[in-house]
Order: C-alpha cells, then structure tokens, then sequence
C-alpha cells in the first residue's frame, strides 16, 4: 500500500484477501478491498529483546480464511513467551491460479514476502529474527512444508509447525485446467490479458461456479468428492519439487519439524457440507478409485471397522489419505533425511465432541473461549479441556524456544507419538499401527487432470486435500 508518515493507528485487522466465505466472528471480502497484505504482531507484557518468534499462516483450502479468525488470536501465546506474527496471504485464483506469464503460488510468495519482514522488522518488536518458527493448520500447514522445500524460503526460519498437513498438490498442467473452467465461468479468455480483465469479485464468483460443478465434472478425479481447485502447485520453480520428495531428499534437514494430525479429520469436512456423502459400496468403490487405492488398504479399514456403516469408511480412508498417512510419512522421511521431526495425533473425546479437523487449533492457541471455538469442540470447555489447552500449548512455545516439544523426536528405527486427550496424554514409544503400515506403500503423487497419474505417467498418484 501506499507510505504515510508519522505513526499510524494500527490496532484493527486488515482488510482480507477476496474470498465469498463468511466465517464466525471474522470480517468478510468485499469488492474494493485490495490491500490485503497486513501483518499482525503480539508481544508480551514487559517484553525485553531476544524472544522466539512465532509465525502463523491460516488455513482454509488455500480458497478463504484470514489472520482475524477468532480462534488466531495471538494473546495466549505471547503471553507464553513468544512474539507472534501472523498475516494475510493472496488466496484463491488471486493466491493460487495458474496464469499464462505470472509465477504459480503466488500465495506463498506472499507469505515468503512475511517472513521477509519478519527478518527486517521484528527486533524492534523483541522478538529474534534467527529463532523463527513457522506453522499453519489444514492449507496453511500446506503452506509451512511447501515453505520448507522452496529454495528462496531458506534461512527465513529454523522451525516449523504443521497441524493437519495435506497431501495435495497440483501439476502446472492440472492448474491449467482449472484455470480454464475459471476462464470460461467468468466468461474471458484463459489468458494473461482475458484474466486481468476479470475483476476479483468475478473470479471468485466464477470459481464457486466451477466448484459447485465439480460433482458432475471433477477437474481432477478427486474433485467428484473433495472440490478443492486451488493447491500448490509444483511448478519447478517457485515450489521446485512436492514437499514430501523435497523433504526425503535433505531439502529441510537443517529445519525441526513438529506435525500434528486429528483422529477423525473428515467427521468435519462432512459435518459442514465440503465433501460429497458417500453412503453405498458402489460409491465407496468409486472413491477408492478416484484416488488409486490398493484394493489391500480398502480391505483392511474393511476389516479394522467390521460395524462401521459405510459413510465411517469413507471419511477414515479420507482422513488417512489426506492428513494421517501422508503427515506421518513426512515427519518419517523428514527425519531419515537428517532433521529433526516430532509427531503428535489430537485424540481429545469428551460426549459426542470428535477429535476431528480443526478441533486441535483453539486449544493450541489457548482460545477455547474464542467466538466458533464451542464449534470445533463440540460445546463449552470443561477443566479438563483448559488443562490439555495448557499442555497444548506450552508445547508450541517450547518447541518455537528451544526445539523440544516435550517428547522423544522420530528416528530411522522408531515413531514415537504424543496423543493429546483428555484427561491426560499418551506417548506412544513406536507407532506399528495399522495407520503406518496399511499406507506404507502408497504415494503421495501431484494431482493431473481427470484420471489420477503419477509425474511420469507412468504410476499411480494417490494425494490431496486441503481445508
């Protein structure tokens, strides 16, 4: 945005990046507001100099969400010890749509940009440029490992925090093709010219067009049942490889790496409407194929819930496929690499309350009181509740302090994981469950257009999701 001079009053969220989404306690896009890339700083009472620096990128399928949502209030955290950032990010065709001649993921440009300030700016904030970590949940934990794999990134931070990790990615040539469903929805050519000619209103406008008919018309096999249209993509260049590959190959390996991942995180996506209902054999076969599922992993969750009707088969597959499984091997791989990395599952239960996706967020920042928190978890807090919120998240600071979490990191020979529940956690010394194994082979390839291919053509991918 323009410069000013003198001091500037600050104390509201900025405006958000152009979206049609209307969240709890959040403000909305409207048309006009165009200068959304804001950032916004907690610092704790009396705060000297030196402190670890805790920055947080939204989720919300790469496609709406903002720094304002309640359950982001930074307060709690600072309030630990850290100095917490936190911003908004172009989203959306804006943030992630292919266009002819433009860079792709332009989002995590945007949020590269971020930390860049953070470099800059925030000593005079107390906090300590070379002791940034990084985390995000659902997309913006996409965010954060996609961060990890991008050369221009490196050195911007040393930690990184992932809940909800998801395993989708897009190929240039799949971006395309959503571009041009995009393109004829707004009704201009699905070039440079014809898109800039679109307002963003009309983008966003056009994109709820092209998901809405995704059932009927998946750009990509997966968008039948999950219609997410904007995901990284890997381009070469800005994303010069998919996380997972980049992470396997040392890319991060000076980076510690702390991923969390609910139990039953599609029990959400259902609740409010995002995936398709899948209630017969006939459509759970669909969807085993939409994703290139082995017939052997289909059968064992078969076989590990005899009782269960098929909808819970459908959304454990899902929740596996696109954050148990795929966040599990990148803590693995992260650490076989040379990294340091940390796994935790959000198990909390209390009543009918699930521990499903975005439950583990208000409790992590210390929001359980926050405007939609009664949501996410199922009703008002107990003690219980506020005692995990305090475990939570007195592990994210020590984590952004010192590294340690407060259990044991993964290694080439174990997993060990922490489950946080209530009333008390769990260590797991090695997971062998059937998680980890029943996906041990299965890929987690970028997606294509219509049928689901590897990179080469030559194998099956199996991948992605994002809220």
């Amino acid at each position: 945005g323009p410069a000013w001079g003198g001091v500037r009053d600050c104390g509201d969220f900025g405006p958000i990046a152009p979206q049609s989404a209307e969240l709890p306690g959040a403000p909305v896009w409207r048309p006009g507001d165009e200068d959304i890339l804001t950032v916004n700083v907690w610092v704790p009472d009396g705060a000297g100099g030196g402190l670890p620096v805790f920055c947080w990128f939204h989720g919300g399928a790469h496609t709406f969400g903002s720094s304002a949502q309640p359950d982001f209030d930074g307060a709690a955290l600072a309030r630990a010890g850290l100095v917490v950032v936190s911003c908004n990010f172009r989203v959306g065709f804006e943030g992630f749509g292919h266009v002819p001649g433009s860079p792709d993921n332009r989002g995590l440009l945007d949020q590269v940009a971020a930390l860049r300030w953070v470099r800059e700016n925030i000593a005079a904030f107390g906090g300590d440029p070379g002791n940034v970590t990084v985390a995000g949940h659902s997309s913006g934990a996409g965010s954060v490992a996609c961060l990890m794999a991008m050369g221009r990134a490196r050195k911007l931070f040393g930690r990184a925090v992932a809940h909800s990790v998801p395993s989708a990615h897009f190929t240039v040539e799949l971006a395309a093709a959503v571009t041009g469903r995009i393109a004829a929805a707004a009704g201009v050519a699905a070039t440079a010219a014809g898109l800039r000619s679109a307002p963003p209103e009309a983008l966003v406008a056009a994109a709820d067009r092209v998901v809405a008919g995704c059932g009927d018309d998946p750009v990509a096999a997966i968008h039948a049942f999950d219609p997410v249209i904007f995901q990284p993509v890997v381009d070469g260049e800005v994303l010069p490889a998919d996380p997972l590959r980049a992470l396997a190959a040392g890319a991060a390996r000076e980076v510690d790496l702390l991923v969390c991942h609910a139990l039953e995180e599609y029990w959400f996506l259902h609740a409010v409407g995002a995936v398709r209902e899948v209630t017969t054999e006939a459509e759970l076969a669909e969807f085993a194929a939409a994703l290139d599922l082995p017939a052997d992993l289909v059968d064992g969750h078969r076989a590990s819930l005899p009782d269960a009707p098929v909808l819970d088969r459908y959304l454990a597959l899902f929740g596996d496929a696109r954050f148990g499984a795929y966040g599990t091997r990148l803590a693995e791989r992260h650490a076989r690499a040379g990294g340091r990395a940390f796994l935790a599952r959000f198990a909390r239960r209390r009543g009918a309350a699930r521990p499903w996706h975005g439950a583990d967020v208000p409790f992590a920042f210390g929001n359980l009181d926050a405007v939609g928190a009664d949501f996410l978890i199922g009703g008002a807090p107990d003690e219980d509740d506020r005692a995990l919120s305090r475990r939570m998240l007195r592990s994210w600071a020590d984590f952004a302090a010192t590294g340690d979490p407060g259990w044991p990191a993964v290694t080439a020979d174990a997993t060990p994981v922490r489950s946080w529940a209530v009333p008390g956690d769990r260590l797991v010394a090695d997971d062998t469950s059937a998680l980890r194994t029943r996906w041990r082979d299965v890929r987690f390839d970028p997606l294509r257009p219509g049928r689901v291919a590897g990179p080469d053509g030559a194998g099956p991918s199996r991948a992605g999701r994002a809220g």
